[in-house]
């Protein structure tokens, strides 16, 4: 059977006021067109839902029924458009910690700026959330991870605060703290090619390891220490001086920063914060 959505809006309306003309005037239609629509459904229906009384309107067991279920109907179709209208403008990115607090939080003042229609939300997690419009970027292996989810390749260098002395290497061996990831799938840090890129030994440095890159990273600047870690985390203290390279040579590893399924996200809010994101991480 179908029912015109027009009348069960007059008759949830009508239902939900007491009064034809106040639905009428909710609906911005005339007290004769509110009438008409719920006699249409009493007719379609073939049952009385008002009893209609000189100055006022009172509903059957049957209209009891169907106020029930149109008001919450109608009350789930205005909740789920309320949240369509606020998930429209809205990202949830997921990440990881070292990702979040060491670039994207900071950076996302830039991006307002230029997109004040968007606004992002930024958790930390492993958990690939499947809401539309979540962004999840993880940290991953390189070489398991389809070509075209990848946003940028990682290198790892040593870094340092700003009162280190690397002349002292050869001689007093020096703090040194890196990361032995909490998820054993992942790639070990190339600290061993690192090491023989650049001429240098174990030997040279007290070794400490954090299951994150962002306690290794804090942890040498606040000590005076070293940290072998990702150039992508570390150039925007770089840049600011908080932290300084010494002219060794970088190395390449087999992680990578990556979405899941990223070239199958086509919203466009989503399209606009992947692209800020890929020329974010090109330049640090």
């Amino acid at each position: 059977m179908q029912v015109s959505l027009q009348a069960l809006k007059a008759f949830e309306a009508a239902a939900r006021l007491g009064s034809f003309k106040l639905a009428a005037e909710e609906l911005s239609l005339t007290p004769t067109a509110i009438s008409h629509h719920i006699g249409n459904l009493e007719s379609r229906l073939n049952v009385n839902l008002f009893h209609r009384e000189t100055r006022k309107i009172v509903l059957t067991r049957a209209g009891k029924q169907l106020a029930r279920g149109t008001s919450d109907g109608f009350r789930r179709i205005e909740s789920a458009l309320a949240e369509l209208r606020t998930a429209d403008s809205l990202i949830r990115v997921t990440t990881t910690s070292s990702l979040a607090a060491m670039i994207l939080i900071p950076s996302m003042q830039e991006f307002s700026q230029s997109n004040p229609n968007i606004s992002v939300e930024i958790s930390t997690g492993e958990a690939v959330d499947n809401h539309a419009y979540t962004l999840p970027v993880r940290f991953g292996n390189s070489t398991t991870v389809e070509p075209s989810s990848i946003l940028k390749h990682e290198s790892f260098d040593i870094f340092g605060a700003r009162e280190v002395n690397p002349g002292s290497w050869s001689t007093t061996p020096i703090s040194l703290f890196t990361t032995e990831w909490k998820n054993e799938e992942l790639p070990e840090p190339p600290l061993a090619a690192w090491l023989q890129a650049n001429k240098l030994s174990e030997e040279n440095f007290i070794i400490k390891k954090f299951d994150q890159e962002l306690f290794g990273i804090q942890q040498a600047m606040t000590e005076n220490g070293l940290v072998f870690c990702s150039t992508t985390l570390t150039q925007r203290l770089v840049k600011a001086n908080l932290l300084q390279q010494f002219g060794t040579q970088s190395v390449q590893s087999e992680l990578c920063y990556y979405v899941p399924d990223k070239e199958h996200y086509d919203h466009r809010h989503i399209v606009t914060f992947l692209n800020w994101l890929e020329v974010l991480l090109s330049n640090n």
